[in-house]
């Protein structure tokens, strides 16, 4: 195995100092790649595979994944010719938590070298920008309207001290603003709703079970389209991420397709993978199992 490590060297947190100190410990021969700026792990894993190195391992959150992710499918025939590894540094760590990967920095390490590997889907958006089509993969979710407006709104030295509690405070914030409806057309219907989430895998947020009937590799995602967002409606699931049970309500939809568009008559900004990406409209498709992981 010729593995690389691509981390951020400025992130903040118990794990990520702890990784830090211990870099040689933890490397053991194995390249090291620390990036620099936002989009540098794209990048640097896109050269790491055109380098020869079969085994990405994403030091960091489901930020630093994404990334990673990417940079393997924007190298030529990257999925065939490299594997994705999570070393979860990151503030939540959902799709770590979707591979049930320790969360601890040790065991997780000693996993990536004798974890199982895993073929699962590689969902993408599409959409437009002024720099022309864009496209960007994502390993565990999207979502449009309130909780891309709550990203955008996150006080990230407040993450510091507080980790995922930031992204409360700043979803409370983002109750405050409109939220105009989003049209989810797929397999010849359209649904509207003020929320639209999209799962590739079952969870959502961390541990909370938002897409239950999921498969990473089922060649589909599951969106859940919230008619209408009240106070009422994130109580459910504030109290759902505390119980591990989450209580849908009577009007929500639920699709499992394998390709959709999402639109609306106003601005509205959209996610994947818990980075702000733009505004819609968005055309969403999955390249079903082509994606290798250490799970």
């Amino acid at each position: 195995m010729r593995a690389c490590v691509i981390f951020n060297p400025t992130a903040r947190g118990d794990k990520a100092c702890h990784f830090r100190r211990h870099l040689e410990a933890f490397s053991g021969g194995i390249a090291l790649k620390p990036t620099q700026a936002p989009g540098d792990g794209r990048r640097l894993a896109a050269e790491a595979v055109q380098d020869g190195f079969d085994t990405l391992v994403a030091g960091g959150g489901d930020g630093t994944v994404n990334e990673v992710l990417n940079g393997i499918a924007d190298a030529p025939s990257g999925f065939a010719r490299a594997r994705l590894a999570v070393l979860p540094l990151g503030t939540v760590n959902v799709f770590a938590r979707e591979l049930g990967l320790p969360l601890q920095l040790r065991p997780a390490w000693e996993a990536i070298f004798s974890g199982r590997e895993r073929i699962i889907d590689a969902p993408f958006a599409d959409w437009s920008t002024e720099h022309g089509l864009q496209r960007r993969h994502f390993a565990q979710l999207a979502g449009a309207g309130l909780d891309a407006r709550a990203i955008s709104l996150v006080d990230w030295q407040l993450k510091k001290r507080i980790a995922q509690f930031a992204y409360v405070i700043a979803g409370l914030k983002a109750m405050r603003a409109p939220h105009p409806l989003i049209s989810v057309t797929a397999d010849g219907r359209t649904v509207q709703g003020e929320l639209v989430l999209v799962g590739n895998g079952r969870f959502y947020g961390g541990n909370l079970p938002m897409f239950p009937a999921a498969q990473l590799d089922d060649g589909l995602f599951d969106i859940c389209v919230f008619p209408r967002l009240t106070w009422g409606l994130l109580a459910r699931y504030g109290l759902g991420y505390v119980t591990g049970k989450p209580s849908p309500p009577r009007d929500l939809t639920v699709l499992r397709v394998s390709s959709a568009t999402l639109s609306s008559t106003a601005p509205v900004p959209f996610e994947l993978d818990g980075d702000l990406c733009g505004e819609l409209p968005v055309s969403l498709g999955v390249a079903a199992r082509v994606l290798r992981v250490v799970a």
